[in-house]
């Protein structure tokens, strides 16, 4: 009798440590550092779903560089041509531009050079 109160505690507390286990592992990962960007496209391709953007520093991410950049939506490349203004959000570890959006002619929203 006292074996299989043993046996049941056992299997009690296993069952609570893997439940345990089991929410720790669920949690979210904490989000990643969020970086607004600013650039001038230089190219589009839409094949390669990229911009080539001459982007400014972006403190904490990347030095001013003009690279190809993958995008989050592949339909702004219908709207985005060579010669405009943007912003988007990139976030630390991760190199693709998010909700890039063109800056209007006269904003003063970008501090990008011409």
């Amino acid at each position: 009798m006292m074996h299989l109160l043993a046996v049941k505690r056992l299997i009690r507390l296993c069952g609570a440590t893997m439940l345990m286990a089991a929410v720790c592992l669920g949690q979210a990962a904490p989000a990643k550092k969020a970086y607004t960007f600013h650039g001038k496209v230089e190219a589009v391709n839409v094949g390669a779903n990229s911009l080539t953007v001459n982007g400014e520093k972006v403190e904490g991410w990347m030095d001013a560089m003009t690279m190809g950049y993958k995008v989050d939506d592949p339909a702004v490349l219908k709207i985005i041509k060579a010669g405009d203004q943007i912003t988007a959000t990139v976030y630390e570890g991760d190199m693709t531009l998010h909700k890039v959006q063109v800056v209007p002619k006269g904003s003063g929203d970008s501090k990008s050079k011409k």
